[in-house]
């Protein structure tokens, strides 16, 4: 479900930020973490009294590391902890629901040893309303099976086929193990439409990798 103009004016300005090369985070998808770093444990303590808001966004190698840690990419996603246990030996387990995403104003003084930013999100108001643009199904589909043939992956395509376009996009674009510059990419497509094409030529990139793979490996045996 999409976030609402009355939720809209309640996002938080600033919050926690988990940086995390290769996770990616969509408005209206759900990403399961564990957490176990002392440090993040500490994030999830405080976002649980606190709104339970935090940001996903990812490490960017081409940014100088500054004083808090690596460079990070500017565009991020915000999610809400929906679903909270712990383990035995004292982890994390949560799950974050995609809100909104945003783009990093500044970076605000750690706290706890966790990143904290003030976040701006007036480039992404569409996420707040959800958008209903058709995909080519068909052909995302037909490209997703060849992949995960190359892959050797495994699917339930009831699930796949029951999903509607937005979700069927927004949950290939997370769970697909593409780099995380091409997540980037995904992350921060203008719209539903604009991330399927992006979707669709990484799946086709990546099938057509996977067989090169192979090819060099018959070669080489």
């Amino acid at each position: 479900m999409p976030v609402t103009l009355a939720r809209a004016n309640s996002l938080p300005n600033e919050f926690a930020v988990f940086p995390l090369a290769g996770a990616l985070l969509l408005p209206g998808g759900r990403l399961p973490l564990n957490i176990f770093e002392p440090r993040y444990l500490a994030m999830i303590e405080d976002a649980m009294g606190q709104g339970r808001a935090i940001g996903m966004i990812q490490p960017d190698q081409s940014r100088s590391a500054t004083p808090t840690g690596p460079g990070l990419y500017r565009v991020g996603c915000l999610g809400r902890i929906t679903s909270f246990s712990e383990t035995d030996d004292g982890c994390f387990l949560i799950t974050l629901k995609g809100l909104t995403r945003f783009v990093i104003s500044v970076e605000l003084e750690m706290q706890r040893g966790y990143r904290r930013v003030r976040a701006d999100f007036s480039r992404f108001t569409m996420d707040l309303h959800g958008d209903n643009d058709e995909v080519d199904r068909d052909t995302l589909l037909d490209a997703l099976k060849i992949y995960f043939k190359a892959r050797g992956f495994e699917a339930n395509w009831d699930a796949i086929n029951e999903m509607a376009d937005a979700m069927l996009v927004s949950t290939l674009a997370m769970v697909c193990p593409f780099e995380p510059a091409e997540k980037q990419a995904l992350l921060e497509a203008a719209n539903t439409q604009e991330r399927a094409n992006a979707l669709l030529a990484l799946l086709r990139m990546g099938a057509h990798a996977s067989d090169d793979d192979d090819e060099t490996g018959r070669i080489v045996s």
